[in-house]
């Protein structure tokens, strides 16, 4: 078992399958920058987190990658990884644009209205597609969703672990 902290990675992707008979993999990678990955020297595949050196990196087709790792040298072993996770220390990733965040910076956040009305806490964010939603735990009410939008969400302040939204009568009861 590897010596990471489970905290610090950032899940980049699954292994789809073995390609080709030399031990290269193919994965399926979700990450807004999939080109900074070529960059990376070492990935930590499934819960353990084992350390895989990179060789190299390679687009195929659409979010899907080509990964030969030093580690993995016969399509055998590499069929042995389908369907584990990738992972990179979050220290890794490419560095984020000031109005950017990673989504697992929003849990815990306080939501609350522009007029500093307290909703409650993000205890989730569910990815729909279209946009991402909000799971916001509420106390002694049921949890409320709140869609990530423009209109809607009006400030994410990470320091002071605030988000700040309009007031949503249609979203959250009086």
């Amino acid at each position: 078992m590897s010596s990471v902290n489970p905290d610090d990675m950032l899940l980049i992707g699954r292994i789809v399958s073995a390609f080709g008979v030399r031990g290269e993999l193919k994965a399926s990678i979700i990450s807004s920058r999939p080109e900074h990955l070529a960059k990376v020297k070492q990935i930590y595949l499934g819960d353990t987190f084992t350390a895989y050196s990179v060789k190299r990196f390679h687009a195929h087709k659409a979010n899907i990658y080509i990964l030969r790792l030093a580690e993995v040298t016969t399509r055998d072993e590499a069929e042995e990884l389908r369907g584990l996770e990738l992972y990179i220390p979050e220290q890794q990733a490419a560095p984020l644009e000031a109005d950017e965040y990673f989504l697992h910076d929003l849990l815990g956040l306080q939501v609350q209205t522009s007029a500093g009305a307290a909703i409650g806490s993000i205890i989730d964010v569910l990815e729909t597609g279209a946009n991402d939603v909000l799971v916001v735990r509420r106390i002694g009410q049921p949890d409320v969703l709140v869609p990530m939008i423009r209109d809607v969400v009006q400030a994410i302040d990470l320091a002071a672990k605030t988000l700040t939204i309009t007031a949503l009568e249609d979203i959250i009861p009086e």
